[in-house]
């Protein structure tokens, strides 16, 4: 029989192995994706078309939702809220600057049920796809807490370049938007 204080030790080592392995696969991740970055700052004379108070749920790989991605600022959940303006959609996160995505960078935007970390009810995350960088299409995941994101989504699919992209878009729960 182990004593209790063996035990105790060799528990307490593969709880600080356990750590130490989530440490370093982060610090991978945030190495891996450090040449990708959201735009900052929101440009002057934007009007403000709609606006919504909304968890920050992530950013990730395109059509990966399991799949995230560490970009600055949008590295972690956070509450906030959201601006759709005549120019693109804003995203002020608590305790960060702002994301401006403009109405170019925008490659779609339709409902989803499951990110990382999240799964909520069928289409009660809002996924917002856009261009990260020249070749990189990532998609963002916003929970709209303040009602139904129906005029959100309006709103943001007017703006997204070529009318059709809202059509047709097939949600990770397999309905049509």
């Amino acid at each position: 029989m182990i004593p209790r204080d063996v035990a105790i030790a060799v528990m307490i080592a593969l709880a600080a192995l356990a750590l130490l392995a989530m440490l370093l696969a982060w610090r991978r991740r945030l190495r891996r994706d450090a040449g990708l970055a959201a735009p900052l700052g929101v440009p002057e004379h934007a009007e403000v078309l709609d606006r919504h108070q909304v968890l920050y749920v992530s950013t990730t790989k395109h059509d990966q939702p399991l799949e995230r991605l560490t970009m600055s600022p949008l590295a972690y959940r956070a509450r906030g809220e959201v601006a759709v303006t005549d120019r693109g959609l804003a995203l002020c996160l608590d305790g960060a600057p702002t994301v401006f995505l403009a109405t170019e960078r925008l490659a779609g935007v339709d409902r989803a049920t499951v990110t990382i970390d999240r799964v909520v009810e069928p289409g009660g995350l809002v996924r917002v796809a856009w261009n990260a960088a020249d070749d990189t299409v990532v998609d963002s995941y916003l929970r709209v807490t303040d009602g139904d994101p129906k005029n959100f989504i309006s709103a943001l699919q007017r703006l997204v370049p070529a009318s059709d992209a809202g059509d047709d878009i097939t949600t990770d729960t397999g309905e049509q938007s």
